[in-house]
């Protein structure tokens, strides 16, 4: 009898010890935090002083008690990493938007032309109220910057070794957009449906 107590206390040990797996989630908070630095320095100071960043979030106070396993295992904790977005890439391609938003951009958002997109990138809302003769320009900025949009999630996605996260840094940076928006600049809803700020 001893013997079976013996074979079934290290049986459970095994299989204890063998379900100990790390798994890599996706960095939330980090994300927000990169996005947050990342469309700052787009859209410029300007926006950061209208649209001041929510306060820190306190940090979770642990919950202390005794684990036995914690005798035989010592638990695993995984530190929030960072998202790096300082790639040359990403440089190259932040450069470019700056650029755009210096200049038929930022116009054209303000004239409400333009509309941030709850998917992240940007949409031509009132082609009406555009000049037949500026149109063109207008659409060639849209297609530039939802192109340098979907590079850069990508971007930041392989950077990190992650490119599955790519979809969940673009909806990170799809709500830091409209967080960081300026009043009277147009936005989608999670319905799609337009709205001022």
């Amino acid at each position: 009898m001893r013997q079976f107590r013996l074979m079934l206390l290290g049986f459970c040990l095994a299989l204890v010890s063998a379900c100990v797996t790390i798994n890599v989630y996706f960095p939330a908070a980090a994300a927000e935090k990169a996005a947050e630095q990342f469309i700052g320095n787009v859209i410029g100071d300007a926006a950061a002083r209208d649209n001041p960043p929510p306060p820190a979030r306190e940090p979770q106070a642990s919950q202390s008690g005794f684990n036995p396993l914690d005798l035989l295992i010592s638990p695993a904790h995984a530190a929030e990493p960072d998202l790096n977005i300082q790639t040359p890439a990403v440089r190259e391609i932040q450069a470019r938007m700056k650029q755009r938003f210096d200049g038929v951009l930022t116009k054209a958002l303000a004239a409400g032309t333009v509309g941030l997109t709850r998917d992240g990138l940007v949409a031509l809302r009132d082609a009406s109220a555009v000049p037949l003769a500026e149109r063109a320009a207008l659409n060639q900025a849209v297609a530039d910057e939802n192109r340098d949009r979907k590079a850069v999630y990508r971007e930041i996605a392989n950077a990190n070794g992650h490119p599955e996260w790519e979809g969940q840094i673009q909806s990170t940076f799809a709500a830091q957009w409209i967080q960081q928006a300026r009043p009277g600049w147009y936005h989608q809803d999670a319905t799609g449906a337009w709205k001022q700020r």
